[in-house]
Formats: C-alpha cells, sequence, structure tokens
C-alpha cells in the first residue's frame, strides 16, 4: 500500500486559492476515482474537486472556510502500489495539524453540543451523524427535499461521507416516511425553547458579505425610486403568450423590462459603466450585459445575460431562463457569473413598495423591480384601477448624478408604460 498525496488543482482563469466550502469525504472513507471529495470556492465560482485515484481518505487539510492555495497538499488517499509519495514526507503546517476533518467522527476533535432535533412523532428514526455535521446532498436535491417538505437529516445517504442522492431520496419518499419539516398536527403542549445554533460565515455567505461590505463602504449610494403604469405592457405580454411561436418561453416582465433596460442606457450610456475606483477611470460600454441577481439554495448569484442588446424579445426571455436555471442548479460556469455591466434585482412574489439595492460593485447603477398589483389610480379627475409596479434604482454618487439616475429611471417608465416603443 502507499499515499497519494492530492494537491489543489489549478482551476484556471488566474486563480491562485480556493475557499474550502465543504468536504464531501471523511478520513477511512473508500473513494472511487472522480468521486466528488471537495466544493472550492473561488472568486468566480464554486467548483466540485474529483477524487484523482482510487483509495481510502487517510488526511484531509482545513476544514470549511479555511482558504488553501493552488499546489498545497490538501488531501491524501492510502492506495494500491506504491501511490506518489510517503506518508511522512508532506510537511503539515502547524495551524493544519491542529485541524481535522469536519466530517471526522466526533471524538477526534472537540465540538460544541449541537441543539437536539426531535423527528415528528410519525417519522422515521433519525439517521445518525457525526456530533455537529449536517446532512450531505447537492443542491439539487436539497431543492427537491425543501419542495417535498422533507427533513434530509432523517434520510439515509448511501454515498461517501453519507452523501444523499436523488435516489436515496426517491427511497425515502418511496418507504413512506413523513419525516418532514412541520411539527405534529394538533399539539397543543408548549416548551421553553433555550437551545442556539452557531453558523460559521463561509463559501458564498461569506463572499456576500465581503462583496456587499466592499460596495456600501466605498460607492456613496443614493436610490430613486418610481412607480410604473404596466397595464399596457400586461395586455401585451397577454397576447405574445396566448400566440408565441412553439418552443419559445413564456414571457415574463423582465424579458420585457431587459429590453427596455437597452433602450435605456443607450440613451444614457454613462448608467452602463464600470468604475475602477483605484485608478479613478470610468469605462462606458457599448454592450448591454444584465446580470440578474438570482437567490439560490447557496445564496445569492448574479448569472449575466451578454449582448442583450442583440436580442429580441424571445432570445432575451430564452438566455435569461438558461442563465438563472444553470445558476440554480449549481451548473453556471465563470462565463456565465462574470462580465456583467449593469444588474436587475427581483423581488418577485415577495413584492414590497421599495428597497435600496446594493450596487452589484464595479458597476454604477442598479434596478429593482417589485411585483405587479393591480391598484385605484387617479387618471384624467377619475379614480380607475390599473396595474401598477414599483421601481427601485441605487446609483453610484461618485460617477452618477442624480439627474442622469432618475433621468434612465424615467426612460424606462416611458418605455415600459408605451411597451410599442420598445420594439421600434
Amino acid at each position: 500500500m502507499g499515499i497519494f498525496a492530492f494537491k489543489m488543482p489549478d482551476i484556471g482563469e488566474g486563480v491562485v486559492e480556493g475557499e474550502v466550502v465543504e468536504w464531501m469525504v471523511a478520513v477511512g472513507d473508500k473513494i472511487k476515482e472522480d468521486d466528488p471529495i471537495l466544493s472550492v470556492m473561488t472568486d468566480k465560482a464554486t467548483v466540485e474537486i474529483p477524487s484523482p485515484v482510487d483509495g481510502t481518505v487517510k488526511r484531509v487539510v482545513g476544514e470549511a472556510g479555511d482558504i488553501l492555495p493552488v499546489g498545497v497538499v490538501c488531501i491524501e488517499f492510502e492506495v494500491e502500489g506504491d501511490g506518489n509519495t510517503s506518508s511522512d514526507s508532506t510537511p503539515v503546517p502547524a495551524k493544519e495539524k491542529a485541524e481535522e476533518n469536519p466530517k471526522a467522527p466526533a471524538e477526534t476533535k472537540a465540538k460544541p453540543t449541537p441543539v437536539e432535533v426531535s423527528a415528528p412523532v410519525s417519522a422515521a428514526p433519525a439517521v445518525t451523524r457525526a456530533a455537529g455535521t449536517k446532512a450531505l446532498a447537492s443542491p439539487a436535491v436539497r431543492q427537491r427535499s425543501r419542495e417535498a417538505n422533507i427533513n434530509l437529516e432523517y434520510v439515509a445517504g448511501s454515498g461517501p461521507a453519507g452523501r444523499i442522492s436523488h435516489a436515496d431520496l426517491d427511497a425515502h419518499i418511496a418507504g413512506g416516511s413523513s419525516a418532514t419539516r412541520s411539527a405534529p398536527i394538533g399539539s397543543s403542549a408548549k416548551v421553553e425553547l433555550n437551545g442556539t445554533e452557531q453558523h460559521k460565515v463561509i463559501g458564498l455567505r461569506r463572499k456576500i458579505a465581503d462583496s456587499m461590505m466592499a460596495s456600501y463602504s466605498t460607492i456613496a449610494h443614493f436610490s430613486y425610486f418610481e412607480e410604473v403604469d404596466i397595464t399596457a405592457l400586461e395586455q401585451l405580454r397577454q397576447h405574445l403568450n396566448a400566440t408565441r411561436p412553439e418552443g419559445a418561453p413564456k414571457l415574463t416582465y423582465l424579458p420585457f423590462i431587459m429590453l427596455a433596460c437597452v433602450k435605456a442606457l443607450d440613451k444614457s450610456p454613462e448608467c452602463n459603466a464600470l468604475y475602477d475606483d483605484d485608478v479613478g477611470v470610468v469605462t462606458r460600454h457599448q454592450a448591454v450585459n444584465l446580470g440578474i441577481a438570482t437567490q439560490t439554495d447557496r445564496g445569492l448569484y448574479v448569472p449575466v445575460v451578454k449582448h442583450t442588446e442583440a436580442m429580441d424579445i424571445w432570445q432575451a426571455a430564452s438566455e435569461m431562463m438558461r442563465v438563472t436555471s444553470a445558476t440554480r442548479e449549481g451548473k453556471a460556469g465563470v462565463e456565465d457569473l462574470t462580465g456583467s455591466t449593469f444588474t436587475i434585482t427581483s423581488l418577485g412574489r415577495l413584492g414590497g413598495l421599495g428597497a435600496t439595492p446594493i450596487i452589484n460593485k464595479p458597476e454604477v447603477g442598479i434596478l429593482g423591480v417589485h411585483n405587479a398589483k393591480e391598484r385605484a389610480v387617479v387618471r384624467n379627475g377619475n379614480i380607475v384601477i390599473r396595474r401598477m409596479m414599483n421601481l427601485s434604482s441605487s446609483w453610484d454618487h461618485r460617477v452618477v448624478d442624480g439627474h442622469d439616475g432618475a433621468t434612465m429611471v424615467q426612460t424606462l417608465k416611458t418605455y415600459l408604460e408605451n411597451p410599442a416603443t420598445i420594439f421600434m
């Protein structure tokens, strides 16, 4: 038997380090080549790293939240044959010696006492896992479990370190277990709760925190709000959906807003720009690459619809659906997640009257879209029912004057209230 030391690979695109998001294996696990072993987040994407060999996990380096440079040994396998190193030939930094795999057995590392989780009375027995660990599953499996109201803590996983697959979830559902998130119906007992949970801010959540702090602390935000009468736009949307070509996607409001933004930004080029505040240069872009803020079960991502200015309504809708779906499923590549020049964020059904969206630095503006509602409004001295939508926007006041930001929103409003002009 030999030791195979695997180094953090070069993920490309100039990446020199990655943050450990999740170990998918534990010391002692038997792994096949190409089995996923580690999820790593870089500045540009989250990448699952597969095992390079068949073997048994002997040692892992770092835990969730740690930064590992490219080229450092991150995991060792015991393999058939000679391997590529000896067990004592890979130096272990002092910090790493004190850290064990977060998925390792509880006795190897002191852990805070977890909150006791009680299964509903009709639930199957909870699956035993190491103290302080959570059920391992892909984003798609987690989404399915939420839709089915199933608590993954009660699902047995057949993969490495108990990782739960779609097949495991199917077997759990087929078994008739009702281990859901809901409390037992009809329970009237009131019990004092004193438990707490600590969640380390790591991975995407930490990058979101860093990005938002960098944006809010360095950009002089100002916000501007407007309401838009989209009654005519709704009529057009319904007509186009009723007569859409075969295979074309059903239109939401967002593709219309995207194309209206293209025309409005063409008239306000200072708003379709990136500001490099390190060198004091604003770069205005002819291309309109629209970031679409997308909530996933891993946090907020901003996939990008490139060259929206060259698209018709069906192309814009299709490409938006492609990049947002890929992002929610964890399949979006670096190309899909970079290069935006202006961002749209939609709260969808959550609606709300207004918000103060934080600019996606180094962009200089962001548009927030709220849900559409029928409201009583005054037109020509009469109270009428119209479908209204609120827009929120934020601008980098260092390079975009209040007049310029407001002008862009008013131009956008004109296009949306007269939707035929979007296509002229």
